[in-house]
């Protein structure tokens, strides 16, 4: 393995003095390899070549198990500087590499060549093993490395790999994970039985090529440590495994409580596969509450035995985990609060409305802030109309969200009164100052009257939206700018339209046009110069699909270009042909009635639908009486034809009238009952000058 590769916390280069501790605290985690030595031997010293060095008795004070080859000679200071072992890498004794990364001295002749063995217990060490840590500073500098990689997670996986990759093979040959099913969320209390589930397991594979790290293609047969775990075990009240749980601090598992406790958490018959001895550490996941899983470390036959320290160690490795396990729950449901509240403050499905078709798009900012402001919205009016409106309010938080959710009920509110796009605007502003004197959003409302192919636009601070004619030329509307909403004291104004049949109106918000990488107006001339691109591709005679269209211009977007929430929102303008709108208007007299349904006769005779008279006779004839016994001024009635045959009859009193339930003896009140039952829908909808009424019927 390269040895000039550093581990995450890198060690000092530096050689320590003379009687210095090697495990400096300026230093890493050091896994010195043990160089191999002749039988009856003990640990030499590292000298110089040529010269046979002392060997020193194992218990003196000067010798250390994980010291630095040649610290004991300060007098003749190696020129080569010891380099860090990578952490996590298994240490080679008696490899061709020594621990200061230079190679390691020719072996004499004569010498034999025996088995590593570990110094305190005289247990061979195998090769490719790592070295057991055995000083107290090796296990803190451990636990600052494994910790600082846990607490690095952000969501449950990666804490949970953290920890895995953290303990193996460092400190342990296997682990195995069991957290909670499912697992609580802050102040929760869990309802049912305790249910562990296997999380997720890590293990050093039976043979590994240690010179480069990888793994053969030829897979060994499994080791006893790779068939340890079940899936899922339920951990039944009073059980040994529950009062393990219970007592929070990792134990070993030739206890008699963990032996009794292994069974129910591994399987039956599973249990044997453990190693025998203190080769094993059962450690509770306690969270800031409750306890919310397990770990188990494995160490293999041939490696020493977990020591009395390492439970400290693995309780510290326990409470981390689960600590940053119950953060990413914390997390996980914040998010998912943040989806859900933007879910709800935009449209689910938008509306389909008669003369225009509509896409729309958002994108959050960031994983990191899936909430903002931006928020668009199209509103069905009376007259076959509809209200397109974008949005934006500064910020990308929850408040942002609550406020842009308020605003764009107070639009909707508004738009339902059929007030001018000026107007609407105008009540927005004042909406947001009572919010707050912060509460600052720009929003562009625009008002597209199928019939007419105009369209009224009125702008607060909004980038102007773009209009792709059918020939694929496409225009930045010359809009008036205005001041944002929240300022106060400031006039909109409308401007009135051409719009097309054919033409592709967008709206957008400034997170599209603007980023730190280009200023809003280079960013309206690209979205400008997409548009058109787009529109070549289907030629001059078709414009190009809504839904691939708003796919293409969110494509324009750079790596470095989502420095702010997405709402976009498109409309294609069909229209109605004048040959599908009748219109007439009503005198309030007794005869009103009467004529309405002739001239509805005739209407649909032109247009080839007589199998629909009886009805659209029956239901004219009941609105425009309804409408002609309160009004004083003429009824209108317009028919319109498009996918379905639509009627509205319009008068100057406010009030809407409402269906209800006639008596026997009643001569009136059954128009809307006849309405409601043969109408495929209808409405009522108030206006700035009064109320229409529309029904709608299928056309056969």
């Amino acid at each position: 393995m390269d040895s000039t590769r550093v581990t995450e916390h890198p060690t000092s280069f530096d050689r320590p003095p003379t009687g210095a501790d090697p495990t400096d605290p300026r230093g890493g985690l050091r896994h010195s390899p043990v160089p191999p030595r002749t039988s009856g031997a003990a640990l030499p010293a590292q000298g110089r070549t040529g010269e046979t060095p002392p060997t020193p008795d194992a218990d003196s004070p000067g010798v250390f198990e994980h010291s630095q080859p040649g610290a004991e000679q300060a007098a003749e200071p190696d020129t080569h500087r010891p380099r860090p072992t990578p952490e996590g890498v298994p240490v080679q004794p008696g490899g061709a590499q020594s621990g200061s990364g230079a190679p390691a001295a020719p072996e004499r002749r004569g010498a034999s060549s025996a088995p590593v063995t570990e110094r305190r217990t005289g247990q061979p060490t195998a090769p490719g093993k790592p070295t057991p840590m055995r000083r107290d500073g090796d296990r803190l500098r451990f636990v600052g490395a494994a910790t600082r990689r846990i607490a690095r997670g952000m969501d449950l996986d990666e804490i949970v790999m953290g920890l895995c990759r953290a303990t193996v093979p460092t400190f342990s040959d296997a682990i195995l994970v069991y957290l909670r099913e499912p697992l609580p969320v802050g102040d929760e209390r869990p309802t049912g039985p305790l249910v562990l589930r296997l999380r997720r397991t890590d293990r050093i594979p039976a043979e590994r090529d240690t010179e480069s790290g990888f793994t053969p293609a030829a897979q060994p047969e499994p080791s006893e440590l790779e068939s340890v775990g079940s899936e899922l075990c339920e951990v039944r009240p009073g059980s040994a495994l529950a009062e393990v749980l219970r007592g929070v601090r990792p134990v070993f598992t030739d206890t008699p409580a963990a032996g009794a406790a292994l069974p129910e958490l591994l399987g039956d018959g599973r249990e044997f596969a453990v190693p025998d001895g203190r080769r094993a550490i059962l450690a509770p996941l306690r969270g800031r509450r409750r306890v919310i899983g397990a770990a188990l470390f494995l160490r293999g036959p041939e490696r020493v035995a977990f020591e009395a320290d390492d439970l400290l160690v693995a309780a510290q490795l326990a409470t981390h985990s689960a600590l940053g396990i119950d953060k990413a729950v914390l997390y996980g449901r914040e998010a998912y609060i943040a989806d859900e509240l933007q879910r709800t403050m935009l449209p689910e499905n938008l509306p389909r409305c008669t003369g225009v078709r509509l896409a729309s798009r958002y994108l959050p900012a960031a994983e990191t802030a899936r909430v903002g402001g931006d928020w668009y919205d199209a509103i069905p009016l009376p007259g076959s109309r509809v209200a397109l409106v974008v949005g934006d309010v500064m910020g990308h938080s929850m408040t942002s969200a609550a406020i842009m959710g308020q605003l764009r009920t107070t639009a909707q509110t508004l738009a339902g009164l059929d007030l001018p796009p000026q107007e609407v605007l105008h009540h927005l502003d004042e909406q947001a100052q009572r919010l707050g004197t912060d509460r600052m959003a720009t929003c562009l409302y625009a008002v597209y009257d199928p019939v007419a192919h105009r369209i009224t636009v009125a702008n607060a601070g909004h980038p102007p939206p773009v209009l792709l004619h059918l020939g694929g030329h496409a225009e930045v509307l010359r809009v008036p700018a205005g001041a944002p909403i929240g300022v106060g004291g400031v006039d909109f104004e409308a401007v009135e339209l051409d719009a097309p049949a054919g033409a592709t109106l967008l709206l957008y918000t400034d997170g599209l046009v603007e980023s730190r990488l280009r200023d809003v107006w280079t960013g309206i001339e690209q979205l400008r110069e997409r548009l058109a691109a787009t529109a070549q591709l289907t030629g001059p005679d078709h414009p190009p699909p809504l839904e691939a269209l708003c796919d293409e211009v969110l494509d324009m977007l750079g790596p470095g270009d989502r420095d702010d929430d997405i709402a976009l929102l498109a409309a294609r303008f069909d229209g109605i042909a004048p040959s599908d709108v009748a219109y007439w208007s009503l005198e309030p007299e007794d005869t009103a009635p009467g004529r309405a349904r002739r001239l509805a006769r005739c209407a649909l005779a032109r247009w080839g639908m007589e199998d629909l008279t009886d009805s659209v006779e029956l239901l004219v004839s009941e609105v425009v009486t309804n409408a002609v016994r309160y009004t004083s001024r003429p009824v209108s009635l317009r028919l319109l034809r498009t996918d379905v045959l639509r009627c509205e009859v319009g008068d100057d009193v406010p009030q809407l009238p409402r269906q209800r339930q006639a008596r026997a003896d009643d001569e009136g009140g059954r128009g809307l009952y006849l309405v409601n039952r043969l109408a495929r829908r209808w409405g009522a909808t108030r206006l700035s000058t009064g109320k229409v009424v529309w029904f709608e019927l299928n056309r056969g």
